[in-house]
C-alpha cells in the first residue's frame, strides 16, 4: 500500500501530527475561528498578521490578536515588518504568548503593507529577508519561518534566492503562494516553484494557492512532493475542509457532504466563542463575513444571509438560524 498523503511534519523543534495548516487571513483567522478549525482537523493554526511596529508600542487593539484558543495546543504567530529595528523590539513581546513558531510574512500584497517595506515589498530584497529571519530568531529556540511569494512580478522571479536567503539565515520551514505580488490573488496559482522548493531545500516547504478542495490538496502533495498545505480562502466558512481532506488523503474517498444544520450550528459555535472575548455588538460584527461564508450554496439562504448581517445579539442569531432550519425542513 502506498503511504498517507497525510503524514506528520517537524518544523525546528516542533512536531506537528499531519499537515494540514490554516494560513494567516486578516480580518478571518481570529482565536474562534482557529479553535473551530482546530476541532475540524487542522494541524497547525496562524493568527492574522501582526505589527512588529504595533506590539512594540504596545498596541491595545493588536495584542489581544496573539491570544491563544484553549484548543490550540500548537499555533503561530505570524508578523509583518520592514524594518530590522521593530523586529528587534518586538520579539519579547512575542515570545511572551508563547507561540509555537513565529513566521514572517513575506507575502501580503495589500499596498499599505507593501508602502511600510513589508509584506511582498521584502521579495524585493531577500538579504533583508535573512536579517529579519536572523532577528526573530536570536535568543530563543521557538521557530521562525517564513511565507513568500514567487516574486514581485513576473520580471522578477525570485522564490529561489528569497527561499535559500531564509533558509541560509535559519528558517525552520518556507511556504511559497504560488502567485506574484502584482497578480495579487487573481489568475492562476503556479506551482511549480512548489515543487522546485520541495526538492531543493533541507527545511520543510509547504503550498498555498489555490486550495478550495480536499482534492486540490491531494493533487497539490502529489505534483509537487510539498511538505504539507496551507488552506486559505478554502477554509473560510469551511472549517471542514480539514476533516475532509485527511479522509481523502488517507482513505482515497471522499467523506460524505457535511450537513446543513452541522454547517450553522459551527458558525453558530463560533460566534458564541467569540463572545467570550467580545462584547455582543463587535461579536455580531465580526461574525458577519465568516456567516456569509457559511450560508454560502446553501439552497434558498439569501434572506437568511441578509438578516444574519443585520443582527446584533446572540438570541437574534440564534432565532434566525434555528427559523431558517425549522422552515427547510
Amino acid at each position: 500500500m502506498a503511504p498517507s498523503l497525510y503524514r506528520p511534519v517537524r518544523i525546528g523543534k516542533l512536531n506537528l501530527p499531519g499537515n494540514l495548516l490554516l494560513a494567516p487571513l486578516a480580518g478571518f483567522t481570529d482565536r474562534a475561528f482557529r479553535g473551530i478549525a482546530v476541532e475540524w482537523g487542522a494541524d497547525l493554526t496562524y493568527t492574522e498578521m501582526i505589527s512588529c511596529e504595533a506590539l512594540y508600542r504596545d498596541n491595545a487593539k493588536t495584542l489581544p490578536m496573539m491570544e491563544r484558543d484553549p484548543r490550540e495546543e500548537r499555533f503561530a504567530i505570524q508578523v509583518f515588518t520592514g524594518t530590522e529595528e521593530a523586529a528587534e523590539k518586538s520579539v519579547e513581546r512575542i515570545l511572551s504568548y508563547n507561540p509555537s513558531l513565529i513566521d514572517l510574512n513575506c507575502g501580503c500584497p495589500v499596498p499599505k503593507i507593501i508602502k511600510s517595506g513589508a509584506g511582498s515589498a521584502l521579495m524585493k530584497t531577500p538579504d533583508k529577508i535573512a536579517s529579519l529571519v536572523k532577528i526573530l530568531g536570536e535568543g530563543h529556540d521557538v521557530p521562525v519561518t517564513v511565507k513568500i511569494r514567487t516574486g514581485w512580478d513576473y520580471n522578477s522571479l525570485n522564490y529561489r534566492e528569497a527561499a535559500e536567503a531564509a533558509v541560509n539565515a535559519g528558517a525552520a520551514a518556507v511556504t511559497i503562494h504560488g502567485r506574484t505580488r502584482s497578480q495579487g490573488y487573481g489568475g492562476k496559482a503556479d506551482w511549480a516553484p512548489l515543487k522546485e522548493l520541495s526538492e531543493l531545500l533541507p527545511v520543510p516547504v509547504f503550498g498555498s494557492g489555490d486550495l478550495f478542495t480536499p482534492d486540490d490538496a491531494r493533487r497539490m502533495l502529489e505534483e509537487t512532493g510539498c511538505a504539507g498545505v496551507m488552506f486559505a480562502r478554502g477554509a473560510i466558512g469551511n472549517p471542514f475542509i480539514f476533516k475532509q481532506t485527511r479522509h481523502l488523503l488517507e482513505r482515497a474517498e471522499e467523506m460524505e457532504p457535511i450537513e446543513m444544520k452541522e454547517k450553522l450550528n459551527t458558525a453558530l459555535a463560533q460566534y458564541t466563542r467569540s463572545l467570550s472575548y467580545l462584547d455582543e455588538l463587535r461579536a455580531s460584527k465580526e461574525i458577519r463575513k465568516h456567516l456569509c461564508a457559511y450560508t454560502k450554496g446553501i439552497p434558498n439562504s439569501s434572506a437568511l444571509r441578509n438578516d444574519l448581517v443585520h443582527a446584533e445579539s446572540r438570541e437574534e442569531m440564534e432565532r434566525l438560524i434555528s427559523d431558517f432550519l425549522s422552515n427547510f425542513q
